[in-house]
């Protein structure tokens, strides 16, 4: 399978076709256990180092636009402990929601004006990043969507983010202030740091 040193360790089956590849011989590696796949039509080399994130990996290669958002990014950021049934992920608004099966995925409908404000990178696998929201960004998409992910669920990450070292109250002020969430989150910045 020599094929295989022309792909990354991870890739698509567009990829492998672009390089050559024939059907039969990505199904038959995947039937040798040469190859893993991640999700359908998402393939990694069995060689490869172990990914750290093989869900959310899987997912960036089937949606690359998609950005990981909420409970998904809370759990990557240690704002959480809390783990969502679903890969949470956000699409711009008004473009097709991706439908992916496995992994399980929830998507999230955000505003294309807004839609790239905090976005940041995680290693999913040695050299390869996905797209995720910073922490000060989820935590104010959990304040901003509270009434549906859970009030306890905002207020624990917003206390882990004030506790972190290195936090910045003003980036996260200045981002729920874009996103239309200043009262409420400048309400529970003053009660955590009252204490």
């Amino acid at each position: 399978m020599t094929w295989m040193g022309d792909l990354p360790a991870t890739f698509t089956t567009s990829a492998a076709r672009r390089a050559g590849v024939q059907f039969r011989d990505l199904y038959r590696a995947r039937d040798e256990a040469v190859l893993v796949e991640l999700s359908r039509g998402v393939f990694r080399r069995a060689d490869a180092p172990a990914p750290s994130y093989p869900e959310l990996l899987a997912v960036a290669h089937r949606s690359p636009r998609a950005v990981i958002c909420l409970l998904s990014a809370a759990a990557v950021h240690d704002l959480s402990d809390e783990l969502p049934a679903a890969v949470q992920i956000a699409v711009p608004r008004r473009t097709w929601p991706p439908r992916i099966t496995y992994p399980p995925v929830e998507v999230f409908s955000y505003d294309a004006a807004t839609f790239d404000l905090g976005l940041d990178y995680l290693e999913a696998a040695p050299g390869e990043p996905v797209r995720v929201y910073s922490p000060a960004r989820t935590v104010v998409d959990l304040m901003r969507l509270r009434a549906r992910i859970g009030e306890s669920v905002a207020h624990i990450a917003l206390r882990r983010f004030v506790s972190s070292p290195g936090h910045q109250i003003g980036e996260l002020m200045s981002l729920a202030a874009i996103l239309d969430v200043a009262g409420p989150m400048r309400s529970a910045v003053d009660v955590l740091t009252a204490s």
